[in-house]
């Protein structure tokens, strides 16, 4: 028997006990309680707890054998001999949750049909919402005369039980559902509120692939037909999407924008809330619009509903990221919200406060946060960092209160990720201020004193080796650092004996107390923390050598590795112990290494590369093994580059070819194709394939020959010719005479990104500031009406085949300005860094800044060839 569960709900809530009837419940006692459905005299009550029960096991992912579930659902359908109105509704939930298999449909259909047409309102509209789960297409038209009459119910329940079941249905039979669109139509005239919104839903479904249809749709509606709240909700989405798609201006005439701002004066609040979100988030808006919006936000501040409180200062929150001076009003409103009692609020208001909060307010807005923080939870508190963060790079001025403050609640208690915001944020105010090293550095030497995790301790010091040796007294942080080689575990220990190497290269008067303190870790009990020590001591004292300057020495410490660690880990795996030793340089540079591509074909033929299979250490040391391989090619050098699989034909054709471009300095290996329109591409020899089985991928082969070194482009057109044989059945070889045929492909380009490797930085500042700035080549181009600033750093990344850094691909929404930083390698082995800065205009123009640095200052110039003509 299961036994109550007593829970306590809240301390604050005058240890108020409730209990779960659940506890301890098991599938085999529940099926066997579950034969009472079969007694001759049915129990209602006792069948209600059973299916409670069962409902509450199959909700907690527990699953039923084949056997089990059908002995369920055959006893279920006995009880709908029961007369009892609560029982049949469970008896709906049950047929509904268990997802009878076709055979097993058939015997419930006669049963739920017969309650569709039942004078019971609440039968039918169960009986149809369960009917249209659980029957196939063929039923489906069978009833669909029942359902269309349902739709037009006088009675709302059974008509949004119809209107439900076409939004659910609209997935597996669309043509069918799209037949009801009059009788649709007609149910968004409904004067139920709740038959209108579903109404209105089902019909955009129906419409949703045909723009011209979606707009008609909201042209009448918007002429005041809906009067349901949740209705209007739903039309002022349709008209936000309406409005984004067809790019409609704000100026002139307007009906869309003038029925979102006529929705601010509505009477339900629901609807005002919904009409000011969109007008904040459309793309283009300007102030002057966005204070009708603005205005009735600033009311709900002070409204006595949370709920109304809280979407208030979200959406005002989202509008302080880019119209900051639009939100500046409200800013008397959102400081009584600090002190809200509902701290989801309260961390709004603060955060919207820092975004719109100008000089002079920085040093209030500290003393009201001192003792707010105590009282949130850590995933607020991390919100309050970086708002703290954006607050401290606008006004830079400002960084030692604001540094202050960050390194007290540093101090305090906190989780891993809490920790790691603020950190984060101290080491960025750190490298976008210059004024702020010093006090930052010495913030961030008193937290790893008593720094309980690993991994900001590691991330601590080796942002103090390079940033530290850089500083106006470098000795008073070795301290600090040798304090970890003592008291710290093996890892922060061997992180440390790095660190301090890296101010004994840097900083020459502290290399005699470097190496006493490295001599010292000689003794220390971990193999990789001596290790570190020997190597260290053996390069800053000459004896051992990683290049032939100082410069080689100082790029081994500081240089970030270049090479993916997936890649080198995969590499290391598939290394098999020899004479010769592993050659790093053989390890891919690609970040995102893809899988060749291996066709499942059933019933088609298939040609190209993308045949090779088995595991796969990589996708270029895959290829390069593939074609060395190949006497023809073996001349022509390193690989460089070997492209993802580029499909020549559509899915569902009766050939299936794709082809992968490889890339050497002076050649280009491709499936068989026409270079007439590639006119710096020279065929130099091609590698038919002899035969092809019927199910079986092969590959074939083109070289061509190019300008050594240059990024050549053009385009190449494909026919796959072939001649088709039959075979023997019984024999299983290929008849002589067959029929000459021929197929035409899709055309494929040679583009400038095929001559660029995606390779990553680890810390970007630092690769750039080691870049010859003589090598810096700036220039501004616009790039035309985009419909985002998303669109556009899309656009150029893709033109580029770089590897975005530090997330900076992601363009926060509605955002005006972005800085993109992309690193890769050149063909030639070239490392480039690309500093991109975007701008969005009202009218949707987007203008760029691009700077490249890079290992060869003509590189830099090709660049910038490469966008200009992209």
């Amino acid at each position: 028997m299961a036994q109550p569960l007593v829970v306590k709900k809240d301390d604050d809530l005058d240890e108020e006990e409730y209990y779960s009837p659940f506890l301890g419940i098991e599938k085999g006692a529940v099926l066997q309680e579950a034969r009472c459905f079969h007694d001759p005299q049915l129990d209602a009550r006792r069948c209600c707890q059973v299916i409670t029960k069962l409902l509450y096991l199959l909700n907690q992912g527990d699953t039923f054998t084949k056997v089990e579930a059908t002995e369920v659902f055959f006893a279920t359908t006995k009880l709908f001999q029961s007369k009892d109105a609560g029982l049949r509704r469970m008896v709906y939930l049950m047929i509904k949750e268990l997802s009878p298999s076709a055979d097993e449909v058939i015997i419930v259909t006669s049963s739920l049909m017969k309650d569709m047409n039942s004078k019971t309102d609440m039968y039918r509209a169960n009986a149809i919402r369960v009917l249209c789960r659980i029957i196939d297409s063929t039923l489906l038209t069978q009833i669909e005369r029942y359902l269309k009459q349902a739709i037009v119910d006088k009675n709302p329940v059974v008509a949004s039980a119809a209107l439900v079941s076409g939004i659910y249905l609209l997935q597996t039979s669309p043509e069918v559902v799209k037949r009801w669109s009059n009788e649709v139509q007609e149910a968004v005239q409904s004067r139920s509120a709740l038959v209108q919104f579903h109404a209105l839903a089902l019909l955009h479904q129906i419409r949703q692939n045909d723009r011209l249809a979606v707009s008609k749709l909201v042209t009448s509606l918007t002429r005041g037909s809906v009067r349901s709240p949740l209705a209007q909700c739903l039309l002022i989405r349709y008209t936000s999407q309406v409005i984004r798609e067809s790019g409609v201006s704000q100026g002139g005439d307007r009906p869309f924008f003038d029925f979102l701002e006529s929705c601010l004066r509505n009477k339900a609040e629901m609807v005002i809330l919904e009409a000011a979100r969109a007008i904040t988030e459309l793309n283009g808006v300007t102030s002057r619009e966005l204070t009708p919006a603005i205005t009735v936000l600033q009311l709900f501040l002070s409204s006595s509903k949370p709920v109304l409180r809280f979407a208030a200062v979200r959406t005002l929150n989202k509008v302080a990221s880019t119209h900051p001076l639009a939100v500046t009003n409200c800013n008397i409103d959102m400081e009584s919200l600090i002190s809200d009692q509902n701290r989801s609020i309260a961390t709004l208001a603060i955060t919207t406060l820092l975004k719109t909060g100008n000089e002079s307010s920085v040093d209030r807005l500290m003393k009201q946060m001192t003792n707010f923080m105590s009282d949130i939870a850590d995933e607020f508190k991390i919100v309050v960092v970086e708002a703290i963060r954006s607050l401290c790079l606008k006004f830079p001025l400002k960084y030692r209160s604001l540094m202050n403050f960050l390194s007290n609640i540093l101090r305090e208690e906190g989780g891993f990720e809490y920790k790691k915001a603020i950190v984060d944020s101290i080491i960025i105010l750190i490298r976008d201020i210059p004024d702020a090293k010093e006090s930052g550095l010495f913030h961030l030497c008193e937290f790893i004193e008593d720094c309980e995790f690993t991994y900001l301790s590691t991330q601590i010091l080796h942002f103090l080796g390079n940033e530290g040796p850089k500083t106006s007294d470098p000795s008073k942080y070795i301290r600090y650092i040798y304090n970890r080689v003592i008291l710290e575990n093996a890892t922060v220990r061997a992180s440390a004996v790095s660190t301090l190497a890296k101010f004994g290269a840097l900083v020459d008067s502290l290399k005699p107390r470097i190496f006493v303190l490295l001599r010292r870790c000689l003794f220390d009990g971990d193999d990789e923390v001596r290790d570190r020590a020997t190597l260290y001591l053996k390069l800053l004292g000459g004896e051992a050598t990683v290049g032939e300057t100082e410069k080689d020495v100082n790029d081994f410490l500081f240089g970030a590795l270049d090479i993916p660690l997936v890649n080198l880990e995969t590499s290391l795996r598939n290394y098999e112990p020899s004479e010769a030793p592993f050659d790093i340089s053989s390890v891919p540079k690609e970040t995102k290494s893809q899988p060749i591509a291996e066709k499942k074909a059933t019933g088609k033929k298939a040609t190209g590369p993308s045949a090779v299979s088995g595991p796969i250490p990589s996708v270029d040391a895959s290829y390069e093994k593939l074609l060395s391989s190949i006497p023809e090619f073996a001349d022509f050098g390193k690989l460089f580059k070997s492209s993802a699989p580029v499909e020549l034909t559509e899915a569902e054709t009766e050939y299936s070819v794709n082809v992968v471009k490889h890339i050497y300095d002076g050649h280009v290996v491709v499936v068989h194709v026409d270079a007439s329109e590639a006119d710096e591409f020279l065929e130099v020899m091609s590698k038919p394939l002899r035969s092809l089985p019927c199910d079986a991928p092969g590959q074939t082969f083109v070289a061509f020959e190019k300008p050594e070194g240059v990024p050549a482009t053009g385009k190449f057109s494909n026919t796959l010719r072939f001649i088709v044989k039959e075979v023997d059945p019984s024999t299983g070889e290929a008849e002589d005479d067959g029929v000459d045929d021929e197929y035409q492909l899709e055309d494929l380009e040679i583009v400038s990104a095929d001559y660029m490797l995606k390779v990553g930085v680890s810390n970007f500042r630092n690769a750039w500031e080691s870049m010859d700035p003589e090598s810096e080549r700036v220039d501004e181009y616009g790039l035309g009406v985009r419909e985002s600033l998303a669109e556009a750093v899309s656009a150029v990344i893709s033109i580029l085949g770089m590897q975005p850094c530090e997330g900076t691909d992601v363009v926060p929404s509605n955002s005006r300005s972005h800085t993109c930083l992309l690193s890769g390698v050149f063909i030639g082995n070239v490392k480039v860094l690309v500093r991109l800065s975007f701008g969005i205009s009202a009218p949707k123009e987007v203008a760029m800044k691009l700077a490249v640095r890079s290992d060869d200052p003509e590189i830099s110039d090709k660049i910038h060839e490469i966008v200009a003509n992209g």
